[in-house]
């Protein structure tokens, strides 16, 4: 199993270096030909969207859309990906940040019977 990390994704989809995205191309053609296994995480995955919500500055429909693509690749090993595909869902029609909407989907999928906070715009959702 092999572990990728934020930065193989943005060179990936980014494509703005073109030796590093070519390293990550090859590498996800193996894992998509089924010779490598591919595995990443959580922080990975809030990392992409940080960075591209942050440095390079891309609109929620753009970054809802990348990040869709990344859960849709099969060979990509993701805990919570059904939570995590849940929470694009409210992120794209909401005003809610993605860890936020996370967050509500996760504390329902634990069956939370209480949701704390002081976001009252937060608490809307749960």
């Amino acid at each position: 199993m092999t572990f990728v990390d934020t930065n193989y994704f943005l060179r990936f989809l980014l494509a703005d270096n073109l030796a590093q995205h070519q390293k990550a191309k090859e590498l996800f053609l193996l894992a998509a030909e089924g010779k490598k296994k591919l595995f990443t995480s959580l922080v990975v995955f809030f990392e992409i969207y940080w960075v591209l919500t942050s440095f390079y500055e891309k609109n929620k429909s753009e970054v809802a859309q990348i990040l869709n693509n990344i859960l849709k690749i099969e060979f990509l090993g993701i805990e919570s990906k059904e939570i995590l595909k849940e929470a694009l869902n409210i992120y794209k029609k909401t005003s809610l940040d993605l860890e936020d909407a996370y967050n509500i989907v996760y504390a329902k999928s634990k069956k939370a019977s209480e949701f704390k906070t002081f976001d009252k715009n937060l608490l809307k959702f749960f």
